[in-house]
């Protein structure tokens, strides 16, 4: 009979849920996210309508996957039991982004159209902030000093963003979801605004913690972060000339601003009181196959803030944590559009949120 049917393909498709529970996710997905990076690095090399071929491919045809591949079921499954091929994805992911990087110097120092460049930069910035910024987030959390360490801040230097493992490390961690985390996107803010509002307030916030550690001016390591970061970017005008140095700003500011937007959807709107303990509800997570297999599991992050020491590898699903309606693909073009985000995002708001200020800014 038809029910007969139902009932046998309901626990045909049941064992097969549990079956699928007890095993490790194949880490081959993953090597998905080192695509962009070749298609960043292809496009720049062979120039012309090519250079847009990321933008494309990330903010494109990337939104359109996040829907289609759907979302993974809210399993708890069992981590590898080596983490070797993730530390190895790592690594090639900085090393993709700096020859990304480089070629888009080439590009803008052989004499392309201002247009080209000003393409391929944005390009090359979106990669920026998915391989380097990424990574230099994961890696970030490693042991200061270590190789790993250093990696992250390589990453971080290539898009001016040095003061980044510092504010995100001893604020961000924190204090998230409250008023005391310049990196809390605040209920009803626009994307716009919190950019406007974070991208000063991380780096004041850096040297801040640093002063109150009794560095002067001189000392403070946000500081000569800073000037490094000048002297890169004046040594590229002196070398290669101003277009290669405009370009490499073009990139680094969309990189930031990608890694900002994320930011900005990690939390939005998520409240506690300072002082509270923080839960899987005060982060938004994302089970979109197509965000977690390219963006390293970044979506999984309550699991990062509720244990920041482990690697992305090991991140499991909170079957309590927030749900974004889509992955961080799929949430970019609505994002930026202030009216249709909070219309969207608003419902899904959990009804033990603390709204902190619910004044709504554009």
């Amino acid at each position: 009979s038809s029910v007969s049917r139902r009932l046998f393909t309901g626990g045909a498709r049941f064992m097969a849920l549990q079956a699928t529970a007890t095993r490790p996710e194949a880490w081959g997905w993953h090597l998905l996210g080192l695509i962009n990076p070749v298609v960043v690095i292809a496009g720049n090399l062979l120039g012309g309508p090519f250079v847009t071929a990321g933008v494309i491919y990330m903010l494109g045809i990337g939104p359109m996957l996040d829907v289609v591949l759907g979302k993974s079921a809210l399993l708890q499954r069992p981590s590898r039991d080596s983490g070797r091929p993730f530390e190895v994805m790592l690594f090639a992911h900085a090393l993709l982004q700096l020859l990304a990087v480089g070629t888009l110097l080439l590009l803008a120092a052989g004499g392309a159209s201002v247009w080209i460049v000003v393409f391929a930069a944005v390009s090359t910035g979106i990669n920026s902030g998915a391989s380097g910024l990424i990574v230099a987030h994961e890696l970030g959390h490693r042991r200061k000093k270590s190789f790993s360490w250093w990696i992250s801040q390589l990453n971080l230097i290539s898009v001016l963003y040095l003061h980044f493992t510092t504010e995100h490390n001893r604020t961000h961690h924190k204090h998230v979801a409250t008023t005391a985390d310049p990196a809390t996107a605040r209920y009803g803010e626009s994307v716009w605004w919190f950019v406007a509002r974070t991208v000063p307030g991380q780096f004041l916030d850096a040297w801040r913690l640093h002063a109150a550690r009794g560095h002067s001016p001189i000392t403070n390591p946000v500081a000569r972060g800073a000037a490094c970061e000048v002297l890169l970017v004046v040594s590229i005008a002196a070398f290669l000339g101003p277009i290669p140095a405009l370009a490499f700003l073009i990139q680094a500011a969309s990189a930031v601003f990608l890694l900002e937007y994320i930011n900005y959807l990690r939390h939005y709107g998520l409240q506690r009181d300072v002082g509270s303990r923080q839960t899987a509800a005060h982060s938004w997570q994302s089970e979109n196959r197509w965000s977690r297999w390219t963006l390293l599991e970044l979506t999984r992050h309550p699991a990062h803030h509720l244990e920041a020491g482990k690697p992305f590898w090991k991140l499991q699903p909170y079957e309590n944590a927030p749900e974004l309606p889509s992955g961080y693909y799929g949430c970019f073009w609505v994002a930026l559009i202030p009216p249709l985000w909070r219309r969207l995002i608003h419902p899904r708001m959990p009804s033990t949120n603390t709204l902190v200020g619910h004044k709504e800014t554009v």
